[in-house]
């Protein structure tokens, strides 16, 4: 099974197929109905019968496809006539109770005669297509039917021994037959002298390929321990990653080149071109999880290992990789030599087998060092703290690569060779090509983060590496699926069904028209987001608005901003704002009794960003919570309190509710210091101490001036108050507690008492309460 020949052929051809659906075809065209007919029967026949090779089959519904794409686009064609009548009908409007006047009755029958002449070739070209899809399903059900019989044919178990001899007797056959033709082919090409002209060639490429595969290794090392000279940084892990390139790129190359060194010499035979054709490929898985091996299980672990391995794992991973890759590239080799040689079944499942549990056993190590990996057993670090891929994931993956390998032993020992080959190999092309994912997506991060001036750890943590993943993990899916054996044509006519969108209602979303709109909202969003920050930094700092206004504009640019960006993304994607409209209206009166509150506290954000009642930084008093306004948004506005906390408070509290701001307009305010003092001590004495204390505070303006009020007389003291009026509100727990200090101690200098609370309690009957035994003390 040429596994990468296969897919990446088929993704040639989903490619193609996909654009050939996508685009029109000659207007001018018209379907050929005779020869529809012609071909229809012929599938039908074919299809019935069952007969016709696999290759046969693929054509025929190639051929099918053609016709319903052709089809199709008729159906188009064809439709704009029809819709022009049916709109010019639909200006006519109904007829009238009275009946049409005769000049009107005419036209309206002439336009249902034209109407009815213009829908019959839509018609017939939606019947065509109808049983065009009809017989691709039947050709799909034919070629699937076939494939799942092949995997369920059971053979001859490679156990047993009958079947050795005839497997090594058919091996040694193929050789002796591949070294015969190319004995013959020089005994030929020497004789007729073709040889001797193209020998200088020949060495030259021979020594080129040579010495590619032998030196490009040391090249592509040498020039990784430059890069890894220095501290590795983000640039230099992205160079050392396209560097390390070199041991797949380079020996490929080599292999390439001698490949065209035996066919330039043409002493390659039938057998030699099925080799040589097949060589390529097969270097390539063969050095492919050799490079991926490198990558995953780096010689240092400070390169970035994806696992977190010790040093004897790293090294079991990078040998178990290059067996991978040898078994790969003799299970490729084999199974194209044993398509073109008469073996029978008993041969090829015993050549194949050793390859199968070779590759099993591989297999089961390999998630073995998954395992070790998740238990964190090479590190000091728990399960929950290993970083990378999701740890469940990861177990899933190792399961099912050991039950893949053990289920794949159990069907090639039962005879199910063919079952075991689809098993076994593909789950080991799927897991390289994750680990090849994984590599992609670090690197690509890796990119963005330098770009972004970010560092890697940094850059893994942010969204859109998430998103990035997301969008590798949706492109990988048409590989994956080519893998396990999906046809290419079935992966082209489900692009084309997903390329058609989906209807909801009378609106048509397709992926085209999701780009389109992300596309254009994007670009909205960065021309908002541009604006906004010329406004803010640039434009308005030069005006004579204030903080809170700047803010209000901005955000209003904002809304308004993005609010436009989305309704013309819409617009481009075709949808009619009409029926967004229709669907609003629907829906606002659920919003006005389920979503009440949040409308509410919409309508007020947007009052308290053009009113402005408060600004950021304004202290502010409302429900019982102080603090300093940090924040308004639309939904809520964000209070930050006098002990740092954040309090949350909706806006619709702040219009509707009684809301005290401390620093509106200007920061100027009062501070108010009681004190007490003893009875006895002379009022106006203190009265002038405490303006002495006031005026020379430095916060306290001088105009007004403070001032000293005399409240009354306690129950233990006389009491009074400082008032007076700061530049800055905002110190007022300061001014009001350095005041406190200096009255303490200019009393303490006066000797003026501050009293405690205190009460004389008078007993009436003193003496009833006396006892007898209080009196013998008396009288003693």
């Amino acid at each position: 099974m040429a596994v990468l020949r296969r897919v990446l052929g088929s993704l040639c051809v989903v490619l193609l197929l996909g654009v050939q659906a996508v685009l029109a075809q000659d207007d001018s065209a018209q379907p050929d109905f005779a020869e529809w007919e012609r071909v229809s029967e012929r599938a039908a026949e074919a299809i019935e019968a069952g007969r016709a090779s696999e290759v046969a089959m693929d054509s025929l519904r190639q051929q099918l496809v053609d016709w319903r794409s052709e089809f199709r686009n008729a159906q188009s064609r064809y439709s704009v006539a029809a819709n022009t009548t049916q709109a010019k009908l639909d200006t006519l409007g109904p007829v009238p109770e009275g009946g049409d006047s005769p000049e009107v009755e005419a036209e309206r029958a002439r336009l249902e005669k034209v109407l009815a002449e213009a829908r019959e070739p839509v018609l017939r070209a939606q019947l065509a297509e109808t049983e065009a899809t009809e017989l691709i399903e039947g050709v799909d059900s034919v070629v699937q039917g076939r494939r799942t019989a092949r995997l369920l044919e059971r053979g001859p178990t490679p156990l047993n021994p009958v079947h050795w001899t005839g497997a090594l007797l058919a091996l040694q056959q193929t050789n002796t037959l591949i070294l015969n033709e190319l004995r013959t082919a020089w005994d030929y090409e020497w004789r007729t002298g073709d040889l001797q002209k193209n020998l200088p060639r020949v060495i030259a490429l021979l020594i080129v390929g040579v010495v590619l595969i032998l030196f490009g290794r040391r090249w592509t090392e040498n020039a990784q321990a430059l890069v890894r000279r220095d501290q590795m940084s983000g640039r230099r892990w992205i160079l050392g990653l396209a560097v390390s390139f070199g041991h797949l790129v380079l020996p490929l190359a080599g292999v390439m080149i001698l490949v065209e060194a035996f066919y330039a010499s043409d002493l390659a035979g039938i057998r030699g071109d099925i080799i040589l054709s097949i060589l390529p490929e097969a270097a390539f898985v063969l050095l492919f999880p050799i490079w991926l091996g490198r990558r995953v299980f780096p010689y240092e672990s400070e390169d970035g290992s994806i696992l977190l391995l010790n040093d004897e794992h790293r090294r079991e991973g990078r040998a178990l990789s290059v067996a991978t890759g040898i078994i790969l590239a003799f299970s490729l080799l084999l199974q194209a030599i044993s398509g073109f040689e008469t073996w029978t079944a008993g041969t090829r499942a015993v050549l194949i087998f050793p390859l199968i549990v070779l590759a099993a056993g591989v297999m089961v190590r390999m998630a073995r060092l998954l395992r070790v990996h998740i238990s964190g057993r090479d590190t000091d670090l728990s399960e929950e703290d290993i970083p990378g891929a999701n740890l469940q994931l990861m177990r899933l993956v190792a399961l099912g690569y050991q039950l893949a390998a053990v289920l794949g032993v159990l069907l090639a020992v039962a005879g199910y060779s063919s079952a075991a080959v689809a098993l076994v190999f593909p789950t080991i092309y799927t897991l390289q090509f994750l680990g090849f994912l994984v590599i992609l997506h670090r690197g690509l991060v890796r990119v963005f983060s330098v770009l972004a001036g970010l560092s890697a750890e940094t850059g893994e943590g942010t969204l859109w590496s998430v998103l990035l993943g997301f969008a590798i993990s949706i492109a990988a899916v048409p590989v994956v699926l080519l893998i396990w054996g999906a046809r290419s044509q079935q992966l082209a006519e489900w692009a084309a069904l997903i390329g058609q969108g989906l209807r909801v209602g009378e609106v048509t979303i397709s992926p085209m028209q999701l780009v389109i709109f992300f596309a254009v909202f994007g670009i909205g969003y960065a021309i908002t987001r541009l604006l906004q920050g010329t406004l803010k930094n640039s434009v308005l700092p030069r005006t004579k608005i204030d903080v809170g206004g700047q803010n209000a504009i901005v955000s209003g640019v904002g809304y308004v901003g993005l609010t436009i960006a989305a309704l013309i993304a819409i617009h481009n994607t075709g949808i009619d704002l009409g029926s967004i409209a229709l669907v609003a209206s629907a829906l606002s009166v659920g919003i006005g009794f389920g979503l009440q509150t949040i409308v509410s506290n919409f309508v007020s954000g947007i009052i308290l960003l053009i009113e402005r009642p408060i600004a950021e930084g304004d202290w502010i008093e409302v429900g019982g919570q102080m603090g300093y306004v940090r924040d308004i948004s639309v939904r809520s506005t964000r209070i930050e309190t006098f002990d740092r906390t954040d309090v949350i408070i909706p806006n619709s509290d702040l219009v509707a509710g009684t809301v005290t701001n401390y620093t509106r307009g200007n920061t100027v305010g009062r501070v108010i210091v009681p004190v007490g003092v003893a009875y006895g001590t002379e009022p106006r004495k203190v009265e002038a101490i405490l303006l002495e204390i006031a005026r020379a505070h430095p916060m306290v303006l001088a105009n007004p001036e403070p001032y000293v009020v005399f409240q009354g007389f306690g129950a233990s003291s006389m009491d009074f108050e400082i008032r007076a009026i700061l530049r800055d509100v905002n110190w007022v727990l300061n001014v009001r507690s350095e005041m406190n200090y200096k009255i303490a101690e200019r009393f303490m200098e006066e000797g003026i008492e501050i009293p405690f609370p205190q009460q004389d309690i008078w007993l009436r009957n003193a003496k009833a309460l006396r006892t007898d035994e209080d009196e013998g003390k008396d009288d003693a």
